[in-house]
């Protein structure tokens, strides 16, 4: 659905209003959406579809994934969550999996960011640079 330019205008407004040094303030968003969903601007519902996206995108971007094949020791993932605080800011939430598909190695996924470390991922490398 396209979201009509007035509309992606106001919910970028109400998105900018929404950090409080740096960061999203759950507070500040509810409040944002009760004033507009009041005053009812021309396009508001259209703005609050696109002020949750923007919001999701942006939760997503401080929420790291990290799978391995197998499960990771305590002093191990405690290092891998202290070099990405260290490197993405102290607000970053991290979520372990356990995908043995992946054989050995890690895979992290912040945001739009990948990096794979994985044995799957070298074979799939491998597998297509030798069919191309």
């Amino acid at each position: 659905m396209k979201v009509p330019k007035e509309a992606r205008k106001l919910a970028r407004t109400l998105f900018r209003g929404s950090f409080t040094d740096g960061r999203l303030d759950a507070a500040k968003v509810s409040g944002a959406v009760r004033d507009t969903i009041a005053a009812k601007p021309r396009q508001y519902l259209s703005a609050i579809k696109e002020l949750q996206r923007l919001i999701r995108i942006e939760l997503d971007r401080r929420h790291a994934v990290i799978e391995s094949a197998t499960a990771l020791d305590a002093a191990a993932s405690d290092k891998l969550v202290a070099d990405l605080r260290a490197r993405y800011g102290s607000d970053i939430t991290t979520e372990f999996k356990v995908t043995p598909e992946l054989i050995g190695g890690l895979r992290i996924k912040l945001g739009s960011d990948v990096w794979d470390s994985t044995v799957r991922g070298r074979l799939t490398a491998l597998e297509s640079s030798l069919s191309a």
